[in-house]
């Protein structure tokens, strides 16, 4: 009996740290390629915060759309920070050390975020209908209290769905030799990928918490516009029908910069293994960094009461 005990410990395996990687293949070039990876991370945290702080001070903007993009910006710099520390590292100092236990909090929040982001979009899809179909109950439907419940529903559903993935890897065995990961930070799929077990039960929950979160989201999304499309048909004059559209321009931009890129991950997970690594790593941070810094974009171009707080603030800065 002892011995066998001694051969389970001596068999089970979980590597100290995982060695990240920046862009397969241009390693020399990391210096440069530093450059637009820093000024994407400066401009998705400026304009993020501008957006959070333009609502915050301004009594004007205190109005459901945009306290829901207020969350929007607040999940675009969560999704930032969770990466930005590994992937400067790995391009400016070529640090590419990631302690196991790290490598599974980063992985956490990252994922955590993403699915906050989804659901945020979500509950802006419901404001925009709740605004185009009964613009006379909007303020009534979507109160302070009700937004702040949404709120908490969308951080309670996406902590408790990605809860138990960590403890799901860190209870795998992992081969001593596979310890190099396929990005500048851990993402749940390519550390499972590490594993010498039999990793079914990661597959499966995985699976679960993409179909119950993102994909979800993305079919109410859908049906959302499809409601918000045959009411704006019914509309009788033109002028309105247009004037109605135009307010959901913005969401509509944002609903496609962050589900185009997870549906382009997903399709290189599932049938891209033959394509080259350098191919995986872009198309990951095109899903990671694109939405948080054209998110702020998109709504201080299309909306002009933000625009015109956020040039305020820079002006008050300036002086």
């Amino acid at each position: 009996m002892v011995h066998t005990q001694s051969y389970i410990n001596i068999s089970f395996f979980q590597p100290p740290a995982f060695l990240l990687v920046g862009l397969p293949g241009l390693e020399a070039f990391h210096c440069w390629i530093s450059i637009p990876f820093l000024s994407m991370y400066t401009v998705a945290l400026t304009g993020n915060c501008l957006i959070i702080l333009a609502v915050k001070r301004t009594p004007n903007l205190h109005q459901p759309m945009y306290y829901f993009l207020s969350m929007l910006a607040l999940s675009d710099v969560g999704l930032t920070l969770s990466t930005l520390p590994t992937t400067l590292s790995v391009l400016w100092f070529d640090y590419a050390y990631i302690g196991f236990n790290a490598c599974l909090v980063q992985m956490f929040f990252l994922h955590v975020f993403s699915v906050v982001e989804s659901s945020v979009l979500l509950a802006m899809s419901f404001d925009r209908f709740v605004a185009i179909s009964n613009p006379l109950r909007y303020a009534a439907v979507l109160t302070n209290n009700v937004i702040i419940r949404i709120g908490m529903a969308i951080v309670t559903r996406a902590t408790l769905s990605l809860f138990p993935v960590p403890f799901l890897l860190k209870r795998l065995n992992y081969c001593p030799g596979k310890i190099v990961l396929s990005h500048s930070f851990c993402f749940h799929a390519d550390v499972m990928k590490r594993a010498c077990a039999d990793i079914t039960v990661n597959i499966l929950y995985g699976l679960y918490v993409v179909l119950s979160t993102v994909g979800l989201d993305s079919l109410l999304i859908v049906l959302s516009y499809t409601l918000i499309l045959h009411t704006v048909m019914g509309l009788a004059s033109p002028k309105e029908r247009v004037r109605a559209l135009n307010t959901c321009v913005s969401h509509i931009l944002a609903v496609l910069v962050f589900y185009i890129p997870v549906i382009g991950v997903s399709m290189i997970h599932r049938f891209g293994r033959h394509l080259p690594q350098l191919v995986h790593a872009l198309v990951a941070y095109v899903y990671l960094v694109v939405p948080p810094v054209l998110n702020p974009v998109i709504y201080s171009i299309k909306s002009k009461p933000i625009r015109e707080v956020i040039l305020r603030i820079l002006q008050r800065k300036g002086h």
